[in-house]
Formats: structure tokens, C-alpha cells, sequence
């Protein structure tokens, strides 16, 4: 005998009452006693001049413009360096931009603008502040 469909409503109800929250997860200022997450921090020492922003773009390349899609990477002054891939994506950037419109402009008229290369995903790095040694 074929089971009958349940509704969407009930489905979702009954989704949302076994999911719980995420635990361990720590948003702004650390918690008395929660364990420390290690991080990485891209941002100048105290009383340092601004650095500038950095991100991270993967870019996929048509099959056989890869050579060429590097070599016009290079003339790109943002881009600090170039790194050809085996697989996807097929050439990861880090790029030091002034703020977001200059990375917009970044990927969506200099990078897209390059012959051969069909996609983009680009990452913004953020800064985070250092917590004190115990």
C-alpha cells in the first residue's frame, strides 16, 4: 500500500523541534572559562598604520587559457600573488584592496574582464583582535 505524502508543515514542525542550537560557538567577547579558538590575525600591530584589505579569489579558467589568464593577472597591481591549481579552482589570488569597492571593481571589471576566465568566488578576510597570553 503506497504511504501517503506528508505535508510540508508538518515536516518543517517536526525539522525545527529536533534541531538544536550549536554548542561551544562564541560570538563577540570570549566567555569566563570557554576555551580559546585559535585564529590567525592579518592586521598591523597596535598603533600601526592601516593595512589595507586582503582577499582570497579562486578563479576557474576555460581549459587552455590558464597560461594566459596568469599572465594578464600580473599586470593587475592589487593582486600580490598568483597561484596556478591543479583542479578547481584553477588560480587562487590574494589581492590587497583599499576597501569593498575597490574589490568590486577588483573581480567584476578587471578579473571578469580577463579573457578565459569563467568564475570567480572571492573571500574578504577579516580582522579580529588578539587575545591576551595567559
Amino acid at each position: 500500500m503506497p504511504r501517503k505524502p506528508k505535508s510540508v508543515a508538518a515536516s518543517s514542525a517536526r525539522a525545527t523541534s529536533v534541531l538544536t542550537p550549536p554548542q561551544g560557538v562564541r560570538y563577540g567577547e570570549p566567555q569566563p572559562g570557554s576555551p580559546a579558538i585559535p585564529f590567525t590575525i592579518h592586521a598591523p600591530n597596535a598603533g600601526a598604520a592601516l593595512m589595507s584589505d586582503r582577499a582570497y579569489i579562486m578563479i576557474n579558467v576555460s581549459p587552455g587559457l590558464t597560461s594566459s589568464v596568469v599572465k594578464a593577472l600580473g599586470q593587475i597591481k592589487a593582486i600580490r600573488t598568483i597561484d596556478p591549481c591543479w583542479g578547481k579552482p584553477d588560480i587562487i589570488v590574494v589581492a590587497d584592496v583599499a576597501d569593498q569597492d575597490a574589490l568590486t571593481q577588483l573581480v567584476l571589471s578587471k578579473i571578469h574582464g580577463i579573457e578565459g576566465v569563467t568564475q570567480t568566488d572571492t573571500h574578504l578576510v577579516y580582522r579580529t583582535t588578539e587575545s591576551k597570553a595567559k
